[in-house]
């Protein structure tokens, strides 16, 4: 495995890799939703990259990137153990050199939810992955689920410039008592981490009773609310039942939708959903 920071030595490398090569792009702090995403990259490429790297550009005024966690010499091994060819891991200076002043932005579903709360959140994720689609040169990148916003833009993105790879989602890896698996679940102090469960909770009350024929989006907004409000720690951003696409808020649920919810416990924003 080689550990990379500089762009012209990935490039050099990259000419070498077997084809076609798959992307996983990280943040660090890796856990199984990560390696989820790393195994079946591994599975389905004859190349593995994996870049980590906490992005400035996507963190708003008094959000967390500073102390966004890190665990360097851990990913690394983990990533060793799944035998990744390279990990890219460049400063910022490298991404964004001193003149830097150009930007990809992708409208439609980037404007809501998560686009709505963090203004130029998503400005800043796609201007990082059109930059590590067009370093590597992936045939395949990856993405989890739990993320569902964020995979709908880029996929917006590769279609609407023509780029030539595929955007690969996988399902969202979960502790056993449902929480997602999230690198800021180790904000929460152990009072936090029981109420968080609440976001799990809300969401399988929105599935079930959609199950059971409700097709109301409101009401099944409502049930959500009602629920979290009834947990201490819990403050509500959004509770959104929306095309799984568009992000377009629907008045009555019809298949692809897309029930998500951002919350904060205590100072911690936890994002999830479900795919219906």
């Amino acid at each position: 495995m080689k550990v990379i920071t500089r762009i012209a030595d990935l490039r050099r490398l990259r000419r070498g890799l077997p084809e076609p090569v798959g992307l996983v792009p990280t943040m660090g702090c890796l856990h199984q939703g990560h390696l989820s995403l790393v195994r079946k990259a591994r599975e389905e490429n004859p190349s593995l990259v994996a870049s980590i790297f906490v992005n400035p550009i996507q963190f708003g005024p008094g959000e967390d990137f500073i102390r966004y966690p890190r665990d360097v010499a851990g990913d690394l091994a983990l990533l060793e153990k799944e035998r990744a060819d390279i990990v890219f891991m460049p400063e910022a200076v490298e991404m964004y050199p001193p003149q830097f002043d150009s930007w990809v932005e992708v409208g439609g579903p980037s404007g809501r939810l998560e686009g709505a709360s963090r203004p130029g959140h998503f400005r800043g994720v796609t201007t990082v992955c059109a930059k590590l689609f067009n370093i590597v040169q992936p045939a395949r990148a990856y993405f989890g689920q739990k993320d569902a916003q964020q995979a709908a833009v880029i996929k917006k993105m590769v279609a609407d410039l023509n780029m030539n790879l595929e955007i690969v989602t996988l399902p969202t890896v979960r502790e056993p008592d449902g929480l997602a698996m999230s690198s800021r679940n180790g904000y929460l102090s152990l009072d936090e981490r029981r109420a968080a469960l609440v976001l799990y909770q809300a969401l399988t009350l929105g599935r079930g009773l959609w199950e059971r024929e409700e097709r109301d989006a409101g009401r099944i907004r409502r049930e959500m609310t009602r629920l979290i409000q009834k947990e201490p720690l819990a403050r509500i951003d959004y509770v959104s039942i929306a095309h799984a696409e568009t992000l377009e808020e629907l008045a009555r649920v019809t298949p692809p939708a897309l029930i998500s919810l951002a919350v904060k416990i205590g100072a911690t924003r936890l994002i999830d959903n479900i795919l219906l």
